[in-house]
């Protein structure tokens, strides 16, 4: 079993930036592959950003493109989102995911391709 907590969440301003973190508890991090979704209130639940095990590939929606990061430290354990240039509709839960898998560079971009999920962080962005 995996347990994800994600922190970092909160209110800001638009324009400004926050850093989501993702802590997973589990021996072998670096043999999952990790994701970023969203989910706003009365809409489904998104994808936002996807990095493979070893952190070599990266995956963004095109709605983040440009102004979203994800990084992973596997020695920590750890999964981040750095979210610049932030905008009232990037205002959701966030929602760090993962899975296990073989391959070292493949991403995986749908709720339904992982199976662990966090709790959430909410993000605000005022206008």
């Amino acid at each position: 079993q995996v347990q994800l907590v994600e922190s970092g969440g909160g209110l800001v301003q638009a324009g400004g930036s926050l850093r989501l973190s993702c802590a997973a508890s589990v021996r072998t991090f670096s043999t999952y592959a990790m994701g970023w979704f969203r989910q706003a209130p009365g809409k489904e639940r998104e994808f936002v950003a996807a990095i493979s095990r070893g952190g070599i590939m990266t995956y963004y929606a095109d709605v983040v493109k440009g102004r979203f990061t994800i990084s992973r430290d596997n020695a920590k354990n750890t999964v981040y989102l750095q979210m610049n240039s932030l905008q009232p509709e990037d205002t959701a839960v966030y929602y760090c995911a993962a899975r296990a898998t073989s391959y070292s560079n493949t991403v995986y971009s749908t709720t339904r391709e992982y199976v662990y999920w966090g709790q959430g962080t909410q993000v605000t962005v005022s206008s």
